[in-house]
């Protein structure tokens, strides 16, 4: 069985994700694809933290956070960064639903507002 591989272009298309993007998650170190010459080609490895990083990002989760789970990953295991992540996760749920309510509470004032504009029309 050989391993993943894939080359830039084949990245950017998997993920759904511009070059700029990828080049970015490379800069801050996120991702270390393997280079041959000017070609860059993405292990295994950069396949499964791509999908941890659009994951917490769609979560909303900043990227420096993101960078310290895989970092925990690399340094403790899979389990201390599992920890780390629920814990991360709960707070990002409290956060969501903060944002929530207040959306919530900003759309009726706003139907209420539109609802008076439209009376006296």
């Amino acid at each position: 069985m050989t391993a993943e591989r894939l080359s830039f272009k084949e990245m950017c298309a998997r993920f759904s994700v511009t070059p700029r993007t990828l080049r970015h998650y490379e800069y801050i170190e996120l991702l270390s694809p393997e280079r041959e010459g000017r070609r860059r080609f993405y292990s295994a490895r950069d396949i499964a933290r791509m999908t941890l990083i659009l994951r917490g990002r769609k979560f909303g989760f900043s990227l420096e956070n993101i960078r310290q789970w895989l970092l925990m990953y690399d340094e403790r295991g899979s389990r201390a960064q599992m920890e780390i992540w629920v814990d991360a996760a709960g707070q990002q749920i409290d956060n969501l639903k903060d944002q929530q309510r207040e959306l919530a509470e900003t759309i009726t004032e706003l139907q209420r507002l539109r609802d008076e504009v439209a009376a006296s029309l």
